[in-house]
């Protein structure tokens, strides 16, 4: 599903949803109890505690640098007969993928799994056109069997259990019924393995590529990625134009914090780099090697010193391991390639912050993402600053204030606040007015408005029959001036 076709008024539905799906909620605490803690555990006891420091600010000053270190690794691929593209926008990307395999009269496609390529829609494309795209990575193909979209960045399929993959596998791949995780990914592998060995094309994204050695970098613990670089006659690699290092050492570092921070691993089990097309004496690789440099409104981004920080992401998931918000609504919920916190930013970015305003608004800014993010990324503050945008507007990123009345409400507490006199009689008819709903000292169900949404899934706390100040000038608080107890010296 393309992130910028989706209606953003899907969250609050497809999360209500998610609320009441024991399955989901067991699939996503598994994976947050065993990664999302084990990362944590990992950078605490890393002996070099520098590292995630270092490479944030190595990011960074590739990011200032962007334009210089991307035509550095363009050369640099060109220099060993690659080919590079610099796509504007989604839809020039997708047509380049379009153009390669019609003018290499392909008929066939495998992918590796990549976010960029839903982004972008390219499969649809391809399909469109009469070419049959298979995704070779175990989760994505599971979920493009059974028409489904991936809902985590590491763990596509996390939100189907073993009986529901053993039922599918049955009705697409006609074997027979089992849930033995051996027999149903020897299923897998049979027929993956004839689209491999068939295949005229392969598309896969980029984890991280290097400018200075002029090469791109696959992770995986599969070996898929690998067979759909190698194998078809033509491979074309999608990169958003962030994910690249100026050096080789920046690269070594991003490499080891992903793999960390994606499956709590020292190193993935394959790790493959990709500098062009098969040389002369070479038996492995294409005959072709296009590397794809995406926009598509990263340099907007870029350019606003708010959100730059988020094109350091390495994509690893580490924010969706251990966010409270994902664990109880997980990624379909996002009706993005990119869920959880760093979808919660970034989608509203590249697709418009009024149309997915619900993103940024849902998360609780608890600032867990930041914790366990390999480099640091401060998630909970570019939510906030979308939040701010939202509420007054933002004539550069094009965003409308989404409630006149809202603002208009918190300008009036503002000014209430600031009034002793106005506050203590606000908060006078508010004790008043909470009197009919309070029962066994808490708000159980409001009527209307913003609080009835509030109490229609939790309880209220009502407003205290005195305040903090009264009871402070009461004596009645430890400390107090007029405070007599014990432990007045």
């Amino acid at each position: 599903m393309s992130a910028g076709n989706t209606s953003p008024k899907g969250y609050v539905a497809a999360a209500s949803t998610a609320l009441h799906d024991t399955r989901l909620r067991s699939a996503l605490r598994m994976i947050q109890d065993r990664i999302g803690k084990g990362t944590m555990a990992t950078w605490q006891a890393m002996p070099d505690q520098s590292l995630r420091h270092d490479a944030k600010a190595a990011r960074l000053r590739t990011l200032d640098n962007l334009d210089i270190v991307l035509e550095r690794l363009a050369s640099a691929i060109r220099e060993r007969g690659g080919h590079v593209f610099f796509a504007a926008d989604a839809e020039e990307a997708r047509n380049y993928c379009l153009q390669v395999a019609q003018r290499n009269n392909v008929r066939s496609v495998v992918k590796g799994k990549s976010m960029t390529s839903s982004e972008i829609g390219v499969d649809a494309l391809l399909h469109a056109n009469g070419i049959e795209v298979t995704e070779t990575d175990l989760g994505e193909y599971i979920l493009q069997l059974a028409d489904d979209i991936p809902s985590h960045i590491i763990a596509p399929c996390i939100h189907m259990d073993r009986k529901q993959i053993a039922e599918l596998f049955t009705r697409t791949l006609g074997i027979e019924y089992t849930e033995d995780p051996p027999t149903l990914t020897r299923a897998a592998r049979k027929a993956l393995r004839e689209k491999l060995l068939n295949a005229d094309m392969g598309i896969t994204g980029c984890n991280l590529a290097c400018a200075e050695t002029g090469h791109i970098a696959l992770v995986s613990n599969e070996g898929n990625i690998r067979m759909s670089t190698t194998m078809p006659r033509v491979h074309v690699s999608l990169m958003g134009m962030e994910r690249v290092t100026a050096t080789l050492r920046e690269h070594d570092m991003l490499l080891r914090l992903l793999t960390r921070g994606a499956a709590v691993q020292n190193i993935s089990t394959y790790v493959s780099f990709v500098g062009g097309p098969r040389q002369p004496g070479e038996t492995d690789g294409p005959e072709e090697f296009h590397l794809v440099i995406i926009d598509n409104g990263r340099s907007r981004i870029l350019a606003d010193p708010r959100y730059r920080e988020v094109l350091s992401c390495i994509r690893c998931g580490g924010c969706l391991n251990i966010c409270p918000v994902y664990a109880r609504i997980g990624g379909h919920s996002y009706e993005s390639p990119y869920p959880g916190p760093i979808g919660a930013v970034v989608t509203p970015l590249l697709y418009g912050v009024n149309e997915r305003a619900d993103l940024c608004r849902g998360e609780t800014l608890c600032g867990a993402c930041k914790d366990i993010c390999p480099v640091g990324n401060d998630l909970p503050r570019m939510l906030s600053e979308l939040r701010h945008a939202l509420a007054y507007g933002d004539a550069e990123w094009d965003v409308a204030p989404v409630s006149a009345s809202e603002r208009a409400a918190f300008r009036f507490w503002a000014w209430a606040i600031s009034r002793r006199g106005v506050y203590d009689l606000l908060l006078g008819a508010v004790r008043l007015a909470q009197r009919p709903f309070t029962r066994n000292g808490m708000i159980r169900r409001m009527p209307f408005g913003p609080v009835a949404r509030w109490t229609a899934g939790r309880d209220l706390v009502p407003v205290a029959r005195t305040t903090f100040a009264q009871r402070w000038k009461q004596g009645s608080v430890p400390g107090s001036a007029q405070d007599n107890g014990p432990h007045r010296k």
